[in-house]
């Protein structure tokens, strides 16, 4: 089977675009997977799949699925995609579009400067504002929330020195979190800026998670360490998260860009 794709991302975070508006998906967890491997696929973070809505009142329904196969609730970096992929295709003439996901709707926005803001929906806050997780030998101080999927959000002195890849993956398959979970490490550069590092669940650590970027700029300003809007700087990229506090939608605005379309024969 040849399947058509395009290769995109989002700061850095890398999506394989499918459409499926004209047929009923049927790819397997292991052809997911196989389209996803950086050596003996395309390469990928996350595979994105554009269908048709199943609810009213909404203009796609938009799938994710992590490298390692399983289907997902959200994906910011993707949703600011999302929206490129189907201007692009002629699948709609809207700027802005609302789209159905696992985790709830979205609606992205295609900006006059070339950007896409996203309005994210409220984030779910976990009581307290800092849970105590045993992590190994090591008492983990941590913010638990989700942006339609779950964060974990941790402070740390330097991004650049936190146990992301050795910590991270015990994050993601701790006990306390049955669903596993994405793992954020924050570093508080000032009350306007943060750099940031996530593993995410099924992925590992990726150039830039932007639901991770607006757990972690949730989790900063409840902790009154920030103040909104927030530039997040991740390793692909910078992002820029505002949000008004309470029950109101957090709004991600980053870029989204093209890389190249192909196809694979699974």
């Amino acid at each position: 089977m040849k399947l058509a794709f395009t290769k995109m991302h989002g700061a850095g975070n890398d999506f394989v675009v499918l459409d499926f508006t004209q047929h009923e998906f049927s790819l397997t967890g292991k052809q997911v997977k196989r389209i996803a491997d950086r050596h003996l696929g395309v390469g990928c973070d996350q595979i994105l799949v554009v269908e048709k809505p199943r609810q009213a009142g909404v203009d796609f329904r938009y799938r994710i699925f992590n490298a390692d196969g399983g289907e997902v609730e959200q994906c910011g970096n993707g949703a600011r995609c999302f929206v490129k992929y189907v201007r692009s295709r002629g699948l709609t003439q809207k700027r802005e579009i609302r789209v159905e996901t696992l985790g709830g709707i979205i609606a992205p926005r295609l900006d006059p400067d070339g950007e896409v803001s996203v309005n994210m929906g409220p984030p779910a806050i976990e009581a307290p504002l800092v849970h105590v997780v045993k992590v190994g030998k090591q008492a983990v101080k941590m913010t638990l929330l989700s942006m339609g999927n779950p964060h974990a959000v941790q402070r740390v002195r330097d991004v650049e020195k936190a146990p992301v890849r050795t910590q991270g993956p015990l994050i993601e398959r701790h006990a306390r979190f049955p669903d596993r979970v994405n793992a954020g490490y924050m570093q508080v550069l000032d009350r306007s800026r943060i750099a940031l590092r996530v593993w995410e669940r099924g992925a590992g650590e990726t150039l830039s998670c932007g639901t991770g970027a607006c757990a972690a700029a949730v989790a900063g300003i409840v902790l009154g360490l920030l103040a909104s809007p927030v530039q997040v700087q991740t390793r692909g990229g910078a992002l820029t998260i505002s949000w008004a506090g309470g029950h109101n939608a957090v709004w991600m605005k980053g870029p989204a860009e093209t890389v190249y379309d192909g196809t694979i024969d699974l």
